[in-house]
């Protein structure tokens, strides 16, 4: 069986992708900055998912040496896995990295920080891994991207070949130069917007932010946004990463639930989770910026839940024979509990 490499494996998503492809007893090699990623069996406790930053968690300085792996199992004793250690933002230290690999599957990305490590890490980083990766003869190459190199705009069932890339900050205007290196390889790119599911830091703390603000208002606004749990998520990285020969109809997609959630759903999904009264009272949009502002809270996810952020992901679905599934309604349910005790402590 052929071995699987994954990058950014102790960060949001690559937990996901790597506790799926731990489920489907695919052989891995973990990739982090200092040594291999301890990976339990079980229910994650609250702290146990890291931020998926490569530089604090996934692509540090490697003391051990370029490409130096590292014996034992970082899974479970019936999952062959090993880790190596290397650093995106050391080129010298990926020499090896991925020798006797079949497929690449980058999750590791730089988020926020300052500009010359994004750089470092998301841009010439992933430049120099895909270059060892085809050095190695590596398969196939999967990198996971985002949907906001789109840039602010509305978007409504979007095809990603119909789109433009206008990244607003340095983190995507970096990942979208991962893009261009990982697609000029001939690899795959996939887009998600929203996702959500244990160890997330970035969405539902920031709506709980924003509701606390509110004091539980809602707008009642009815934008669309596409969203994908985590392990939803993991198993569509994975299943590009296994897809035939020729099965690949595009080099990039939208990874999203094909029937986007509202952002009425969404404020109603994190109330609840939090204990807060599901929100009824409706604000203006000039309403909501004034509390905002009033709470020195960033403008950006009113600016999200304001407009359509519905991205068409049915080629991907489609071109890998795989039936969605419930959506956000039954997925998000799933992580009440979890969201309910981590959020409640973030805010």
């Amino acid at each position: 069986m052929h071995t699987t490499m994954i990058t950014g494996a102790t960060g949001f998503i690559g937990r996901h992708v790597v506790e799926e492809a731990r489920t489907r007893e695919i052989p891995l090699r973990l990739m982090s900055r200092h040594r291999p990623p301890v990976m339990t069996t079980g229910p994650a406790a609250p702290g146990d998912f890291g931020s998926g930053s490569a530089v604090r968690r996934n692509a540090g300085s490697g003391k051990n040496g370029p490409g130096n792996t590292v014996s034992g199992n970082p899974l479970t004793a019936t999952v062959p896995a090993q880790g190596v250690v290397a650093d995106l933002a050391r080129p010298e230290t990926l020499r090896g990295a991925c020798d006797g690999v079949d497929v690449l599957l980058h999750c590791a990305s730089q988020i926020g920080g300052p500009a010359d490590v994004n750089e470092a890490v998301n841009a010439r980083g992933t430049a120099a891994l895909v270059a060892e990766a085809r050095r190695a003869g590596v398969r196939r190459i999967v990198y996971l991207s985002t949907a906001s190199v789109y840039g602010r705009g509305t978007f409504r069932s979007a095809r990603a070949e119909a789109l433009d890339r206008h990244p607003g900050s340095v983190t995507s205007r970096t990942r979208a130069a991962a893009e261009d290196a990982v697609r000029e390889a001939g690899g795959i790119v996939l887009r998600p917007h929203l996702v959500y599911g244990v160890g997330d830091i970035w969405v539902v703390p920031a709506l709980a932010r924003l509701l606390l603000a509110l004091s539980g208002a809602s707008a009642g606004w009815h934008a669309r946004m596409s969203a994908v749990s985590a392990p939803e998520l993991a198993r569509l990285v994975l299943d590009v990463g296994s897809a035939p020969a020729g099965s690949l109809t595009a080099s990039v997609y939208h990874a999203a639930h094909p029937r986007p959630v509202t952002a009425a759903e969404l404020l109603r999904a994190v109330a609840d989770c939090m204990g807060l009264p599901v929100p009824r009272r409706e604000l203006t949009v000039a309403q909501v910026r004034e509390r905002l502002v009033a709470a020195d809270l960033p403008q950006l996810a009113l600016d999200m839940l304001a407009t359509d952020h519905w991205f068409d992901s049915a080629p991907l679905w489609s071109d890998l024979g795989r039936v969605p599934g419930p959506g956000f309604a039954v997925d998000f349910a799933e992580t009440r509990e979890w969201y309910g005790n981590t959020v409640r402590a973030a805010v």
